[in-house]
């Protein structure tokens, strides 16, 4: 909504400066007219008035500071005692018409500025009475009072009417803008997941299948020891796809994922931390890494860190609430943890049994396993927090 304010303020500044320097050109050049203004002085005075009004005006265009408004209407008003000698001299229709120009158009351009809250609209309203005072008794030998205030009014209440149109069209359209970018940000997921799942059917049908089909028909013309290879690297294959790993194909058949690693190799966390986020990230779910992205386990318990770590963001995605994760790695000499924080709903953990948590086997028990460990942090409200450490 600040932003919105601001983008608000700036078009209602320009279209002020707009406004005022048209009617206060203008004025100036029916002011500058022969016979306008019997008295040189005042001439002069009048024109180095109007100068002032206009460069206040173009100052309002580009800064946020109601000095400039109160320069431009005190300026404006000087112009008009410097004309009429303080409502002692009568002024010729020339005058007349450029000193109702400033009035009614230049100074009222302020009314465009002024608009869009309580304070503004007060703001607005103690110009215009100062104004018309000033108007009326200046301009009374001049012209009737009655035409005077008239095209005050009319002037005013044209620029108030500018500037709290722009005022309340500014957010409809910021918020259409929004809606319009929801739309297609749900689209583009909602594209990304469909082509995840077309490239992962044909995935499968190129390696998985075609294995479970030479199954089928007993390995016919295919080696057992052959056979065993295949079905090897299909399970690899599997294993490193439940991890989030995107397969990149390099020929019919044959798929390279960006996390798989030369046999004996110990992976590099920070390649599948990626491939983690990008899979959430696909499901709706932001997760933000913070801490080392560079550390090296063993195979074994790279896997259960993953799956561990997957099943915290999978619980983050499913109950939380929120779509945003955080997730910070730290390291010493022989640990290396995770804490997965979020800023959900939360719950209490003495009043929920951990079996159905989706957490004593797919977490606990999996680090258990490779000799980690698993604690649990929650309260309604007040989001969750798991820490997950596997040795290094």
């Amino acid at each position: 909504m600040e932003l919105i304010a601001k983008e608000r303020d700036r078009v209602l500044q320009r279209t002020a400066r707009a406004y005022g320097l048209g009617f206060t050109i203008v004025a100036a050049a029916c002011y500058a007219l022969p016979g306008a203004v019997d008295d040189v002085m005042s001439a002069v005075l009048g024109l180095l008035g109007l100068a002032v009004v206009a460069i206040a005006q173009y100052v309002i265009g580009i800064s946020r500071n109601p000095l400039w408004v109160l320069i431009a209407l005190g300026a404006g008003v000087g112009v008009l005692a410097a004309a009429t000698g303080l409502g002692e001299t009568a002024l010729g229709d020339g005058g007349v018409t450029a000193l109702q120009l400033l009035l009614s158009g230049s100074l009222a351009s302020t009314a465009i500025v002024l608009a869009g809250t309580a304070w503004r609209l007060l703001g607005t309203t103690s110009a215009l009475i100062v104004v018309a005072a000033a108007s009326l008794w200046m301009l009374d030998a001049s012209q009737p009072p009655l035409r005077t205030g008239g095209l005050l009014l009319l002037g005013w209440l044209l620029a108030a009417g500018i500037g709290a149109w722009i005022s309340a069209g500014i957010p409809q359209i910021a918020k259409r803008i929004g809606s319009i970018g929801r739309a297609h940000r749900a689209e583009r997921q909602a594209s990304e997941l469909e082509a995840q799942r077309r490239q992962s059917a044909r995935l499968l049908h190129d390696t998985v299948l075609a294995t479970l089909t030479l199954l089928a028909h007993s390995g016919v013309g295919v080696t057992p020891e052959a056979l065993r290879q295949q079905a090897s690297e299909d399970a690899r294959l599997l294993r490193q796809l439940r991890l989030g790993s995107t397969p990149t194909p390099e020929a019919s058949g044959s798929y390279r994922l960006g996390a798989a690693t030369a046999p004996g190799e110990e992976p590099v966390l920070g390649r599948t931390l990626e491939s983690v986020k990008q899979r959430f990230g696909r499901m709706g779910l932001t997760v933000s890494w913070h801490g080392t992205g560079q550390v090296l386990l063993p195979s074994d318990v790279l896997d259960a860190f993953l799956l561990a770590l997957a099943e915290c963001l999978e619980n983050v995605r499913r109950h939380s609430g929120v779509t945003e994760a955080h997730v910070t790695i730290t390291e010493d000499d022989t640990t290396v943890r995770a804490m997965v924080t979020d800023a959900g709903v939360g719950f209490d953990i003495a009043d929920i049994d951990e079996a159905k948590l989706g957490f004593a086997e797919s977490v606990v028990a999996r680090l258990r396993d490779i000799g980690g460990n698993a604690r649990l942090f929650s309260s309604p409200g007040s989001g969750t927090t798991v820490v997950l450490e596997v040795p290094r």
